[in-house]
């Protein structure tokens, strides 16, 4: 197979793709030493049979008649683990919708937490990928027949698994198990990279609004900076460098050298003076910079944290009872939140998971079930409580 490399030979291979009900779409991209990832490879596939390698690499290919098909809300978009992908066709002012991402899928279908691709091929349709070429350069030209064999293999598979598994969530009653998830992955807050919002990504260790002030403006000052040099953060500045500059707050070059989390000599580097100039300037007024946060609360005190360690147990048997990963279910945060407040605004008391698991988890906290170990099995059940004496 020949990648596609000219808009002409991609327009007539979108023209393949109408009218069909969904495609299957991979990417074989490189970011290990730059900000932004590099695309370099696209695989398609339908379920008429037209499959095709496109090489946006290609000089003067224009990728537009396949970015109007990821736009088309009436063709379905098929994925595995479809965050990094979509981050991708985001920058290219497309996101796939609606999109079907298979590891969502596998985990509403029994087959665990985060299952891989090739091991979902090989439970579902008993086929060994061959998966040498996973780590190969993509970015060099001519990719070889083995890298373009292994990269069309993952888009052909895909079309033929989706439908069997798309077919069991449906008969058992678990497509809107999974439709929240896989519609969360094209919210583009997800891929919001904004400087001024790139704290979030972070964990503020203190609340006062200088040290909030300081924190937001590092992380600002190096998100702008990884983005100008297309270089990934952590080359720029540590994310535990963050948190000590946001702590000491130093103005000057004598400070910022005293500091253990940035490197020897920063302050006389490139990016010394910038830096400075970005905690200086966050330090003008740190009561109006500094964000607003609201703290998940954790357990509030010795009881509660060990209502969330029974949680974490009823979790467990609750998803191996319904044949799911139990993140389908709950979240670590969710426990945390449901051990203090009973009304918590959590994923797991709402909807569905309130009948999977929520419900279940108000009724432990309130003494109506227990959990008894039976052999190697925990088992659920309910609590006879004694009718009170009479007076």
């Amino acid at each position: 197979m020949q990648p596609i490399t000219t808009t002409a030979q991609l327009a007539d291979f979108c023209k393949s793709l109408n009218g069909q009900p969904f495609i299957a779409v991979d990417t074989e991209f490189m970011r290990e030493t730059t900000y932004w990832p590099k695309l370099c490879l696209i695989q398609v596939a339908a379920p008429n049979g037209a499959q095709a390698c496109i090489d946006p690499l290609a000089e003067g290919l224009d990728l537009d008649p396949l970015l109007d098909i990821l736009r088309d809300e009436s063709v379905e978009k098929v994925f595995h683990a479809a965050r990094q992908d979509v981050e991708i066709f985001h920058n290219l002012g497309a996101i796939p919708r609606p999109l079907f991402d298979t590891q969502i899928a596998g985990m509403a279908a029994g087959f665990g937490e985060q299952i891989a691709y090739d091991a979902l091929v090989r439970q579902m349709l008993k086929i060994d990928l061959d998966k040498s070429s996973r780590f190969t350069d993509w970015a060099r030209r001519p990719l070889s027949d083995n890298q373009l064999t292994y990269a069309i293999a993952d888009v052909t598979h895909l079309a033929e698994l989706y439908p069997t598994l798309r077919a069991r969530l449906e008969k058992s009653g678990r497509m809107a198990w999974v439709e929240e998830e896989m519609a969360a992955l094209t919210d583009p807050a997800l891929y919001d990279v904004d400087p001024e919002n790139s704290w979030k990504r972070l964990k503020p260790r203190k609340t006062t609004a200088k040290y909030l002030a300081v924190f937001k403006g590092v992380a600002a000052w190096r998100e702008r900076t990884a983005q100008q040099r297309d270089q990934p953060r952590g080359r720029i500045l540590k994310d535990d460098a963050i948190d000590e500059l946001a702590a000491q707050a130093p103005t000057d070059a004598a400070a910022l050298d005293r500091l253990r989390g940035v490197p020897k000599g920063f302050s006389g580097s490139r990016f010394g003076p910038d830096l400075l100039a970005a905690i200086r300037e966050a330090l003008k007024d740190p009561e109006a910079y500094a964000p607003t946060i609201n703290r998940e609360r954790g357990p509030q005190n010795s009881a509660a944290g060990a209502v969330v360690e029974l949680l974490k147990v009823l979790l467990k048997a609750r998803a191996e009872d319904a044949g799911v990963a139990s993140k389908l279910l709950a979240t670590v945060s969710d426990l945390e939140k449901i051990a203090n407040d009973d009304d918590a605004d959590v994923g797991a008391l709402n909807g569905w998971r309130l009948e999977a698991f929520g419900a279940d988890a108000l009724k432990l906290k309130r003494g109506e079930l227990a959990l008894v170990l039976d052999g190697t099995r925990v088992r659920v059940v309910e609590v006879r409580r004694a009718p009170k004496a009479a007076e």
